[in-house]
């Protein structure tokens, strides 16, 4: 069994990942993390001055870092690929299910408010868009 977990670096991050390497334990199954990297409010100003590849560059190396702390913490036996894409979150995440023929992707769910009413939380666009069953983890 395949599960991949979207990691977004955020304080929920670590509960999410929680649940699917419970998940795992139980199904013998293996953890592929994705971060998908937009322009963060966290990158240094220096940054800015990158364009074109540069930039989309140092987003990847970026997202590859945290997602190396993530993976840490995934038993060894459990750990799979780690994948960062520069893009919007769910439209990485439901690339990289397809791609991997993954069993279920584990993603949280984030508050509703401001501009997600208009646009829709990237939960519930995985959520109608993703190959394989989704767990939202609040």
């Amino acid at each position: 069994m395949k599960i991949l977990v979207g990691a977004d670096g955020s304080p929920r991050e670590p509960k999410v990942l929680d649940a699917a390497i419970a998940l795992a334990r139980d199904r013998g199954a293996t953890i592929h993390l994705v971060r998908a990297m937009m322009v963060p409010v966290s990158i240094p100003t220096a940054v800015w001055t990158l364009q074109g590849e540069d930039f989309a560059q140092f987003l990847v190396e970026h997202g590859d870092k945290e997602l190396a702390v993530s993976a840490a913490r995934i038993p060894e036996s459990m750990r799979g690929s780690s994948i960062t894409r520069v893009g919007q979150p769910a439209d990485v995440l439901v690339s990289a299910a397809e791609e991997l023929d993954a069993d279920l992707v584990v993603i949280g769910s984030h508050g509703y408010g401001g501009i997600d009413r208009v646009l829709g939380t990237t939960a519930a666009k995985v959520v109608n868009r993703a190959p394989c069953s989704v767990l939202v983890v609040r």
